[in-house]
């Protein structure tokens, strides 16, 4: 095959318009492509000699805290939503710090009182081991630092990841021991009245269920108060991350995650006495008691993900309707 060069005035035009092509090309493609990223990046290495005392700070106030936690109450059941909540708040937090670094930094004085009470509170709490007072202070002490650095404007851009934190500071334990017993028995009621409908050998006395030759106590970590806070920071970070513009929407969803959580709840506590009935009180409260909780938040996401889809329909219906 042979290949002709042709020379002259027509191939430097031709040879003019392609380089003038390939730079649009290049320019357009530097423009689609999001610098966010980068500038995310550059800004963090830029201010960490400034923020690297900070860092530092923080590090030897609550290494030793969160080393507690991680080794006590957020392995147990009550507490197990702890480290969840904590590192969707911090993946929040980092989603949305391009937008606090596009933000002039207004230092504000009211960090520092601020600072002074979550130094207070981990210092009461830690030494009284009181677990409400250690948590919350993570939340004070970060804020405070957010404050005297940044400013309200940046805390305002955070506001929804400090809040999110708030579902991991555990309440009293008799304000939740007061509003837990009236969950298990409605749990516990509903539990009964549907696997006796289904035809199984059930009975119930308060909070004890009886299938079978077998008798299950309704905890406290299977239908009460922790968990419902639990499925209700999940909807909560579901409507957050999907930021729906119709407020009908997003009111109507955060009403009706209550009993989606009531739901998932019962749906949790059938699975476990049916497990017990069919497979025996080892299997129950072995590695399938475990599996019955991913079950519960796999329940809710799923009710969630129903009834998001249910009113985003029925808001196009009325808008139809309208139209």
């Amino acid at each position: 095959m042979t290949t002709q060069v042709r020379s002259g005035p027509a191939a430097k035009s031709s040879h003019t318009a392609q380089v003038a092509q390939a730079a649009k090309e290049t320019t357009s493609a530097a423009q689609v492509q999001p610098p966010a990223v980068a500038v995310s990046l550059a800004g963090l290495r830029a201010a960490l000699p400034e923020w690297w005392p900070v860092l530092a700070g923080l590090a030897a106030l609550f290494v030793p805290t969160l080393y507690s936690l991680f080794t006590g109450a957020w392995i147990g059941e009550e507490q197990a939503h702890g480290p969840m909540i904590f590192a969707l708040a911090l993946w929040l937090a980092w989603r949305k710090w391009p937008g606090v670094l596009a933000r002039p930094a207004a230092p504000s004085w009211l960090g520092w009182p601020v600072l002074a009470l979550g130094l207070a509170l981990h210092l009461l709490g830690r030494s009284q081991h009181i677990l409400m007072f250690e948590i919350g202070s993570i939340i004070l002490v970060l804020a405070a630092i957010v404050l005297a650095k940044l400013g309200a404007p940046a805390l305002r851009v955070l506001w929804f990841p400090f809040f999110f934190m708030l579902f991991m500071v555990p309440l009293p334990s008799e304000f939740v021991a007061a509003v837990t017993m009236p969950m298990k028995m409605a749990v516990s009621w509903a539990t009964e009245h549907l696997l006796f409908a289904a035809g199984y050998p059930v009975a119930r006395s308060g909070v004890i269920l009886q299938i079978g030759q077998y008798q299950l106590l309704v905890a406290d970590a299977c239908a009460g108060l922790q968990t419902l806070l639990t499925l209700e920071a999940l909807g909560l970070f579901y409507l957050n991350l999907m930021r729906h513009p119709s407020a009908f929407r997003n009111i109507g969803l955060a009403i009706l995650i209550i009993p989606i959580s009531f739901s998932a709840n019962v749906i949790r506590v059938i699975t476990l006495t049916l497990v017990t009935y069919y497979l025996g009180d080892a299997a129950g409260q072995g590695f399938l008691h475990g599996f019955a909780g991913m079950v519960l938040f796999l329940t809710a996401l799923v009710l969630i993900l129903a009834v998001d889809s249910g009113l985003q329909w029925y808001a196009a219906r009325r808008r139809g309707e309208a139209g």
